[in-house]
């Protein structure tokens, strides 16, 4: 098999790079630490604030900007703790000292309800903004960028969480709570970008692999559900990135080699120490390989990325930061290759995508802060589509998207106790489509005629929002907010009211609830190509959360949590009234469609996480839960990633600074599928449905164990880390997909991947 070979070439890679690492290290050798320390809420600077480096004598006070330097330790990692009067204590774990390199660690302390100046409150390894409201959690860089079967993708760590349900190892899309990769919003620095991954899925938030370098990024913070009215557009979740500075003191490179593709960072301080400036560009290699050794009649996919962030200091309160994103993605299988690896349609795709946007940050004295940003997203989808059993043409895509987006928000505090969050956002789209699909039959294998559209669409979105966050005695936080949205596309008007509250129980236990209303217009895509959907209803879910939050020890923290999301005003298809339309595959969207559909899921998640603190870290959880939808016909049935049982384990061991060592185990429940008509698919020479049994049956249960090492050499002047993670490393056979083999006449299956080894090397100097 063509996989196989692909896979022998692999590995003889990475053989040979590994044999190349094995370089002698430098001892004695010694990096720095470098960081700010501010309010949480605001922004505003804390001088005079202490940074110990835990376990060590090493340590520095904060100047009147709040920021720090830790000079001459030794290389390895540490856990900074951050504290000042009138602030609960702060923690920053693997924070990571290299042989002449900068580290970076930035703390933002959040106001302590206790006063007085000699009472300190410390809040152990999560903080209140780590879990300030209910389904939130938070990761720093170092966990992103180790974790097992991540490969660097911001997306794929989500997967050891209970609230994401498991789908399939060639995709990232984030399944959350019962819902759908449409739900999902995402937010780097304040700008929204509507997918951050290579080979976007159109009109949804999946894709293969991740765009964002990790190198790049400070910390994520995802919310899971019954999330602030800061958020809008959105009905299932948000994640929040945020990038950090370049280097304000030297100039610094690294060089890449990973499961992305190879390329390198750049950084370094603007003149005079006002900012600074930080690149990143990486391409695709597999294509090189394919050709270099001529593997059969595999076409590999070509693509390529770029990330930029350009930060200006205006003075001592304002700021400018200019960020921009670049993808380019190229795909094109023949007809030979679709056939050799299993795959049911073949063709050509060209896509492009870029966001650019520039924000200014502002402190008003001491109890305010605003960011206000304006930024640009575009893309361009150039693809054909043949049919891979008979190959006959079935899909034209040429579209054109656009969103131009005003954003801006502002925090306030008004007293000791009462904080006020506001502010708007305004959007311009503007797409242009010139899409077909051929004559075919549907998934039931009715006939279905030809279809092309020409069409322009163009509108504006218009919110509006308000949080009040309110702390009226020590241990008692209640937020009420607001948003209310119009889209002119469909003239829609929404008002969503959110609130939850956080009452602590005991020192070391919180109850938390929330509850709110979310709602989401249709993509541009679907009101394309459908007039109907333009008079329908925006779809809505309302969310329910209740939970529990227990510090086992400072570093240790177990949460139990309990949901429900009820959906309606979901479109609905009369003509395939059993069907899904959000969930189903992409197609033809013909005839008159309402907004009758419904959906609801119910579920307890179960996570206990341990932040690093010595030599030891890792995060386990459990969930079961229900998702159902109801379609035209009224019948109501699993939805298509409803896992109902799901289990995770991930941790992993640092013996040393040079080494580190971890893992994960996932199992899930298998998720429904529609079985095959066999007689309809053998007549038709085509895969077809049996209506009768619409997501009736499920696939088998998924399960796999990620393993992976690193390895850190440090020399004089400069450092390289590398590793070895093999997914799947026992080698599981775990069923994607059935499909109908119309070669051999049966029914055939499509494995997710083997075991498959992925390497990285980063050299820095």
């Amino acid at each position: 098999m063509i996989k196989n070979r692909l896979l022998s070439i692999y590995c003889a890679m990475l053989f040979a790079l590994c044999a190349s690492a094995g370089f002698s290290e430098t001892e004695t050798l010694s990096g720095s630490i470098h960081g700010r320390m501010t309010d949480s809420e605001t922004g505003a600077p804390l001088a005079g604030g202490h940074v110990v480096c835990a376990g060590t004598g090493f340590g520095s006070v904060t100047d009147e900007n709040g920021r720090y330097e830790i000079s001459r330790l030794p290389v390895g990692s540490y856990t900074i703790r951050m504290s000042y009067i009138g602030y609960e204590t702060r923690f920053v774990t693997d924070v990571i000292v290299k042989s002449k390199r900068m580290a970076f660690a930035d703390g933002a302390l959040s106001p302590s309800a206790i006063k007085g100046q000699s009472v300190e409150v410390t809040a152990g390894y999560f903080t209140r903004e780590d879990s300030r409201s209910a389904s939130t959690v938070r990761f720093d860089y170092e966990e992103i960028r180790r974790a097992p079967g991540a490969a660097g993708d911001v997306s794929r760590i989500l997967m050891s969480l209970p609230s994401v349900a498991k789908v399939n190892d060639q995709s990232n899309g984030l399944i959350v709570r019962g819902g759908n990769p449409v739900e999902n919003a995402f937010f780097i620095d304040g700008i929204e970008v509507p997918n951050i991954n290579h080979f976007p899925d159109q009109a949804s938030s999946s894709g293969p692999i991740g765009m964002i370098n990790v190198d790049l990024i400070k910390d994520v913070a995802f919310s899971s559900g019954a999330f602030p009215s800061v958020y809008g557009d959105r009905m299932s979740s948000v994640m929040d990135i945020s990038l950090r500075d370049g280097n304000r003191r030297e100039f610094d490179a690294q060089l890449d080699l990973n499961f992305a593709g190879f390329g390198g960072v750049a950084e370094g301080p603007l003149a005079g120490g006002r900012g600074s400036w930080l690149v990143s560009a990486r391409r695709s290699y597999l294509d090189f390989v394919v050709k270099v050794f001529d593997v059969g009649s595999t076409v590999a996919p070509r693509y390529g990325d770029g990330q930029a962030k350009l930060t200006i200091d205006l003075n001592r309160n304002h700021s400018v930061s200019l960020i921009g994103f670049w993808g380019d993605d190229h795909n094109a299988p023949d007809r030979e290759t679709g056939e050799e690896n299993d795959m049911q349609v073949y063709g050509r795709q060209d896509i492009a995508t870029g966001t650019l946007g520039l924000t200014w940050r502002a402190l008003w004295g001491k109890d305010a802060v605003s960011r206000t940003s304006v930024s640009h997203t575009g893309w361009s989808f150039n693809e054909d589509w043949y049919e891979t059993s008979t190959g006959l043409y079935q899909i034209r895509n040429r579209s054109l998207e656009g969103t131009t987006v005003f954003r801006n928000v502002n925090h306030v505090r008004l007293a000791d106790g009462l904080s006020l969050e506001f502010g708007a956002d305004v959007k311009s789209l503007v797409s242009d489509y010139d899409n077909g699909y051929q004559g075919t039959t549907n998934a039931l294998g009715d006939t279905v005629l030809p279809v092309r559209f020409d069409t322009r669409l163009s509108g504006f979105k218009f919110g509006i929002f308000a949080n009040a966050i309110i702390r009226p005695v020590q241990g008692l936080t209640v937020e009420a907010g607001l948003r209310a949205d119009r889209f002119t596309a469909n003239q829609s008007r929404t008002v969503s009211p959110r609130a939850s509250v956080s009452v602590a129980l005991s020192e070391k236990t919180t109850m938390k609830a929330a509850a709110g209303m979310f709602l989401q217009n249709l993509p541009t895509l679907l009101l394309a190509q459908n007039a109907s959907l333009r008079r329908a209803g925006d779809p809505r879910s309302i969310h329910a959360v209740l939970g529990l939050e227990r510090m086992v020890t400072e570093n240790t923290r177990l949460t139990v949590e309990v949901y429900r999301k009820d959906y309606s005003r979901l479109p609905a298809d009369p003509g395939q009234s059993g069907f899904n339309v959000i969930d189903s595959e992409p197609s033809a969207l013909t005839g008159i469609l309402s907004d009758k559909g419904r959906a609801e899921s119910h579920g307890i998640e179960i996570t206990i996480q341990k932040k690093l603190s010595s030599k030891v870290y890792g995060l386990a959880s459990a969930t079961w839960f229900s998702a159902r939808y109801r379609g035209a016909d009224g019948t109501w049935r699993n939805r298509e990633y409803d896992n109902r049982l799901m289990f995770s384990a991930e941790g992993g061991y640092k013996p040393n600074r040079s080494w580190e060592f971890s893992l994960r185990w996932i199992f899930a429940g298998g998720v429904p599928y529609t079985p095959l008509d066999l007689q309809s698919s053998k007549r038709l020479h085509r895969a077809v449905l049996d209506e009768s049994r619409i997501n009736d049956v499920r696939y088998p249960d998924y399960h796999s164990m990620n393993v992976r090492f690193d390895r850190r050499f440090n020399f004089r002047s400069s450092n390289l880390i590398f590793y070895l993670s093999v997914w799947n490393v026992y080698n599981h056979k775990n069923v994607a997909q059935y499909f109908w083999n119309d070669k051999e006449q049966k029914q055939d299956v499509i494995y997710q991947w083997l075991i498959l080894p992925v390497f990285g090397l980063e050299y820095e100097f």
